[in-house]
């Protein structure tokens, strides 16, 4: 029996970080899908990785970075790349969450960094203000730069399990990366990729047995 609904927050909330990437490698001759693979490199150990459970500082991630993406061909600085995380919010993701908070356990299980404005790495404050208010629909928040892990470490997912106090069977959990679903899915959930936003609430609905949209 579901209990609860997790979700993660960039690219199933908001849109994917990826496709800011994307327009930042075209707009500057870079090949495509190039900082994605440099965050896939070595994904345990590399300045993404450690920026992500608050090994580093934003200083220190801005140097290794660039180092990295050097080796590889195009320098680019950490600096720039964070300015590129915050995406917009999909209302109709809100939409359901909102409906989904009234009659279920609600938890963000986001990898993020110590920087922007709370746990979405909004910018500026209207933008922050509006995530703000998302945020406070979910009972709990777990963020890789507070609690030291990220995802795709099983302790991550059952972090949130133990606050929301369920199994992890009992839970619904929504990423758009293969790599986070893994664990999560051996762990018991019910898991979600979210490619389509339509395909991903229309599967949402018949697990749950409620309209979303």
């Amino acid at each position: 029996m579901i209990k609860a609904v997790l979700w993660d927050f960039g690219g199933v909330v908001t849109t994917s970080p990826f496709e800011a990437f994307n327009r930042f490698e075209r707009a500057n001759d870079i090949p495509l899908d190039f900082i994605r693979t440099t965050n896939a490199t070595n994904p345990n150990s590399n300045a993404w990785a450690k920026f992500e459970s608050n090994q580093i500082s934003l200083q220190e991630f801005d140097t290794l970075f660039a180092e990295e993406t050097g080796a590889r061909g195009h320098e680019i600085s950490g600096s720039t790349v964070v300015q590129l995380l915050s995406g917009e919010l999909r209302p109709q993701m809100v939409t359901a969450l909102s409906r989904i908070s009234e009659k279920y356990k609600t938890a963000c299980l986001t990898n993020n960094m110590k920087t922007g404005e709370g746990p979405s790495m909004q910018r500026g404050s209207e933008g922050a203000k509006r995530t703000g208010e998302v945020m406070d629909m979910f009972d709990v928040i777990i963020q890789s730069s507070v609690v030291g892990v990220r995802k795709p470490d099983p302790k991550f997912y059952l972090l949130a399990c133990e606050q929301l106090e369920i199994a992890p069977q009992e839970a619904v959990f929504m990423d758009d990366l293969g790599i986070n679903l893994k664990p999560a899915r051996e762990l018991g959930m019910t898991t979600i990729k979210v490619i389509d936003v339509a395909a991903t609430l229309s599967e949402l609905e018949s697990i749950l047995s409620m309209k979303l949209t």
